[in-house]
Protein backbone atom coordinates (compact mmCIF):
# COMPACT_ATOMS: atom_id res chain seq x y z
CA UNK A 1 0.00 0.00 0.00
CA UNK A 2 2.64 2.44 0.94
CA UNK A 3 4.23 1.73 -2.23
CA UNK A 4 0.92 2.56 -4.50
CA UNK A 5 0.98 5.58 -2.53
CA UNK A 6 4.58 6.86 -3.09
CA UNK A 7 4.21 5.69 -6.75
CA UNK A 8 0.89 8.28 -7.12
CA UNK A 9 2.67 10.85 -5.56
CA UNK A 10 5.31 10.63 -7.42
CA UNK A 11 3.47 10.57 -10.60
CA UNK A 12 1.70 13.33 -9.47
CA UNK A 13 4.57 15.24 -8.92
CA UNK A 14 6.05 15.02 -12.17
CA UNK A 15 2.63 15.92 -13.77
CA UNK A 16 2.65 19.02 -11.42
CA UNK A 17 6.14 19.93 -12.69
CA UNK A 18 5.29 19.24 -15.91
CA UNK A 19 2.63 21.53 -16.05
CA UNK A 20 4.60 24.23 -14.50
CA UNK A 21 7.31 23.84 -16.93
CA UNK A 22 4.79 24.11 -20.16
CA UNK A 23 3.16 27.52 -18.53
CA UNK A 24 6.64 28.81 -18.46
CA UNK A 25 8.18 28.35 -21.49
CA UNK A 26 8.30 31.17 -23.28
CA UNK A 27 8.14 30.78 -27.50
CA UNK A 28 11.74 29.00 -28.67
CA UNK A 29 12.45 32.13 -31.16
CA UNK A 30 12.93 34.36 -28.67
CA UNK A 31 10.53 37.06 -30.04
CA UNK A 32 8.65 39.02 -27.31
CA UNK A 33 5.15 37.88 -27.00
CA UNK A 34 1.67 38.26 -25.80
CA UNK A 35 1.09 35.87 -23.35
CA UNK A 36 -3.03 36.68 -22.66
CA UNK A 37 -4.47 37.03 -19.07
CA UNK A 38 -4.68 33.74 -18.63
CA UNK A 39 -0.83 33.57 -17.78
CA UNK A 40 -0.87 36.84 -15.41
CA UNK A 41 -3.91 35.36 -13.51
CA UNK A 42 -1.76 32.45 -12.20
CA UNK A 43 0.29 34.63 -9.79
CA UNK A 44 -1.86 37.41 -9.68
CA UNK A 45 -5.16 36.13 -8.26
CA UNK A 46 -4.13 35.92 -4.83
CA UNK A 47 -5.36 38.13 -1.86
CA UNK A 48 -1.80 38.09 -0.93
CA UNK A 49 -0.44 39.70 -4.54
CA UNK A 50 -3.21 42.51 -4.34
CA UNK A 51 -5.95 41.08 -6.37
CA UNK A 52 -5.01 41.95 -9.79
CA UNK A 53 -6.90 39.88 -11.95
CA UNK A 54 -9.87 40.16 -9.88
CA UNK A 55 -9.98 44.07 -10.26
CA UNK A 56 -9.49 43.75 -14.00
CA UNK A 57 -11.91 41.26 -14.62
CA UNK A 58 -14.40 43.13 -12.76
CA UNK A 59 -13.25 46.22 -14.80
CA UNK A 60 -14.85 47.59 -18.11
CA UNK A 61 -11.60 47.02 -19.07
CA UNK A 62 -12.44 43.20 -19.22
CA UNK A 63 -14.73 44.03 -21.58
CA UNK A 64 -13.41 46.48 -23.54
CA UNK A 65 -13.69 44.00 -26.84
CA UNK A 66 -17.42 42.80 -26.28
CA UNK A 67 -18.51 46.02 -26.29
CA UNK A 68 -17.93 46.44 -29.99
CA UNK A 69 -19.77 43.22 -30.50
CA UNK A 70 -23.14 45.87 -29.11
CA UNK A 71 -25.87 47.37 -31.08
CA UNK A 72 -24.78 51.18 -30.32
CA UNK A 73 -20.85 50.22 -31.48
CA UNK A 74 -22.47 48.64 -35.02
CA UNK A 75 -24.38 51.97 -34.99
CA UNK A 76 -21.43 54.20 -34.16
CA UNK A 77 -19.16 52.29 -36.92
CA UNK A 78 -21.73 52.69 -39.52
CA UNK A 79 -22.12 56.78 -38.65
CA UNK A 80 -18.71 56.98 -38.90
CA UNK A 81 -18.60 54.89 -42.24
CA UNK A 82 -16.59 51.78 -41.38
CA UNK A 83 -16.84 49.26 -44.01
CA UNK A 84 -16.47 46.13 -41.29
CA UNK A 85 -17.98 45.71 -37.99
CA UNK A 86 -16.23 47.45 -34.86
CA UNK A 87 -15.23 44.41 -33.60
CA UNK A 88 -13.07 44.20 -36.66
CA UNK A 89 -11.72 47.74 -37.04
CA UNK A 90 -8.56 49.05 -36.44
CA UNK A 91 -10.16 52.41 -35.26
CA UNK A 92 -12.21 50.71 -32.82
CA UNK A 93 -9.45 48.05 -31.99
CA UNK A 94 -6.76 50.64 -30.86
CA UNK A 95 -8.50 51.29 -27.96
CA UNK A 96 -10.30 48.26 -27.08
CA UNK A 97 -8.43 45.24 -27.45
CA UNK A 98 -4.62 44.62 -26.52
CA UNK A 99 -2.32 43.10 -29.73
CA UNK A 100 -5.01 43.70 -31.95
CA UNK A 101 -2.26 45.03 -34.47
CA UNK A 102 0.59 42.86 -33.48
CA UNK A 103 2.38 40.43 -36.07
CA UNK A 104 1.42 37.00 -35.66
CA UNK A 105 4.68 35.71 -34.31
CA UNK A 106 4.20 38.25 -31.14
CA UNK A 107 1.09 36.08 -30.24
CA UNK A 108 1.05 33.55 -27.76
CA UNK A 109 -0.37 30.14 -27.98
CA UNK A 110 -3.47 31.35 -25.00
CA UNK A 111 -3.28 35.19 -26.29
CA UNK A 112 -6.70 36.61 -27.70
CA UNK A 113 -7.46 39.70 -28.82
CA UNK A 114 -11.01 39.15 -27.15
CA UNK A 115 -9.49 39.46 -23.65
CA UNK A 116 -10.06 43.19 -24.43
CA UNK A 117 -7.74 45.88 -22.23
CA UNK A 118 -6.16 43.42 -20.46
CA UNK A 119 -2.85 43.52 -18.61
CA UNK A 120 -0.22 43.59 -21.36
CA UNK A 121 -1.65 47.05 -22.17
CA UNK A 122 -0.26 48.92 -19.82
CA UNK A 123 2.90 46.45 -18.77
CA UNK A 124 3.95 45.16 -22.28
CA UNK A 125 3.95 41.67 -24.18
CA UNK A 126 4.99 39.27 -21.06
CA UNK A 127 6.52 36.44 -22.48
CA UNK A 128 9.76 37.19 -21.05
CA UNK A 129 9.33 38.42 -17.35
CA UNK A 130 6.20 36.17 -16.72
CA UNK A 131 8.18 34.03 -15.00
CA UNK A 132 7.51 33.87 -11.46
CA UNK A 133 11.61 34.17 -10.57
CA UNK A 134 11.79 37.14 -13.03
CA UNK A 135 8.74 38.51 -11.46
CA UNK A 136 10.27 38.43 -7.69
CA UNK A 137 12.18 41.04 -8.85
CA UNK A 138 11.33 44.15 -10.53
CA UNK A 139 14.35 45.38 -11.95
CA UNK A 140 14.50 41.76 -13.66
CA UNK A 141 10.92 42.31 -14.64
CA UNK A 142 11.78 45.65 -16.18
CA UNK A 143 14.65 44.26 -17.66
CA UNK A 144 12.64 41.67 -19.27
CA UNK A 145 10.32 44.09 -20.77
CA UNK A 146 8.12 44.85 -18.33
CA UNK A 147 6.19 48.22 -18.96
CA UNK A 148 6.07 49.77 -15.36
CA UNK A 149 3.50 53.20 -15.27
CA UNK A 150 3.14 55.42 -12.10
CA UNK A 151 0.63 57.93 -10.82
CA UNK A 152 2.95 60.01 -9.29
CA UNK A 153 5.15 60.61 -12.58
CA UNK A 154 2.06 61.08 -14.87
CA UNK A 155 3.08 58.16 -16.87
CA UNK A 156 -0.61 56.08 -15.45
CA UNK A 157 -2.25 59.54 -16.69
CA UNK A 158 -0.72 59.41 -20.08
CA UNK A 159 -1.15 55.82 -21.16
CA UNK A 160 -5.07 56.65 -19.91
CA UNK A 161 -5.50 59.31 -22.11
CA UNK A 162 -4.20 57.13 -25.18
CA UNK A 163 -7.70 55.99 -25.47
CA UNK A 164 -9.78 58.60 -22.99
CA UNK A 165 -9.50 61.24 -25.14
CA UNK A 166 -12.32 63.33 -27.30
CA UNK A 167 -11.23 61.20 -30.08
CA UNK A 168 -13.56 58.19 -28.96
CA UNK A 169 -17.40 58.75 -30.30
CA UNK A 170 -18.15 57.83 -26.93
CA UNK A 171 -16.14 60.04 -24.95
CA UNK A 172 -17.45 61.46 -21.48
CA UNK A 173 -15.16 63.42 -19.24
CA UNK A 174 -12.21 61.84 -18.17
CA UNK A 175 -11.28 62.03 -14.50
CA UNK A 176 -8.40 60.10 -13.98
CA UNK A 177 -7.90 60.30 -10.14
CA UNK A 178 -11.75 58.84 -10.00
CA UNK A 179 -11.13 56.27 -12.92
CA UNK A 180 -7.54 54.96 -11.31
CA UNK A 181 -9.28 54.26 -8.40
CA UNK A 182 -11.64 52.11 -9.82
CA UNK A 183 -8.58 49.73 -11.10
CA UNK A 184 -5.76 50.50 -9.17
CA UNK A 185 -4.19 47.11 -8.44
CA UNK A 186 -0.63 47.82 -6.35
CA UNK A 187 1.29 44.93 -4.72
CA UNK A 188 0.71 45.38 -1.39
CA UNK A 189 4.11 47.30 0.40
CA UNK A 190 4.95 44.13 1.98
CA UNK A 191 5.99 42.53 -1.67
CA UNK A 192 7.64 45.09 -3.16
CA UNK A 193 11.24 45.03 -3.41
Amino acid sequence: MKFIVFLLMFLLSGFVFAQEEEDDDADDSGVLQYVGVKDCRRCHKKVEQGEQFKIWSESAHAKAFETLKSEEAAKIAKEKGLTVAAHEAKECLQCHATGYDAEPAMLGKKFSVEEGVQCETCHGAGSKYKKKKIMKSRELSLENGMTAIFVDDGSAKKQCLECHNEKSPTYKEFNFEESWEKIAHPVPKDKKD
